[in-house]
């Protein structure tokens, strides 16, 4: 059970890190309306999964491994689409307008990325966007459950593929 204290810690944390949400669903989501459910289920995984955060570790590595955990399953199983809804109407911190005009915002070569981005697979993506976000392999290692030498083998790769692609363009 959680109490006032709680809620409002969650909420805090929520509104400092927000933006990982918003890039997150960006990374795996080009439908607007599609972004807008994933970040949803993101807040609920992180709301269900708070009593269980330790807070020896920061808010952000843990909060960027269940979105991701969340992100990668999300569309596997269609029937995940169809579950109850739980509205956030009370969650304020959640600007979906303000994440959309972040997307549109982008360059020409930041949108080039991001369409490249798109086409990889889910834990490629995954691993592009904590490094593009300068997290350590480590980091990257510890949020997404793999060895640190599997990060640093699959940037290369990823590197590698996405320079190809870049160049072919």
């Amino acid at each position: 059970m959680t109490t006032p204290d709680a809620n409002e810690r969650f909420l805090q944390l929520l509104e400092a890190h927000k933006r990982i949400l918003y890039k997150v669903a960006n990374v795996y989501c080009a439908d607007p309306e599609d972004r807008r459910d994933l970040v949803q289920e993101m807040v609920i995984q992180l709301w269900r999964s708070f009593p269980r955060y330790d807070d020896r570790y920061k808010f952000s590595t843990w909060m960027y491994r269940v979105g991701m955990n969340v992100a990668i399953s999300f569309f596997r199983s269609e029937g995940r689409r169809h579950q109850r809804t739980v509205g956030l109407d009370h969650v304020d911190v959640i600007d979906f307008a303000a994440a959309d005009s972040v997307i549109g915002e982008a360059g020409d070569d930041v949108r080039l990325l991001q369409r490249l981005v798109a086409q990889l697979d889910e834990m490629s993506r995954a691993l592009i966007l904590l490094y593009l976000e300068g997290y350590s392999h480590a980091e990257i290692a510890e949020i997404l459950g793999i060895s640190v030498t599997n990060v640093g083998t699959r940037i290369s790769r990823i590197k590698n593929r996405l320079q190809g692609d870049l160049n072919a363009e």
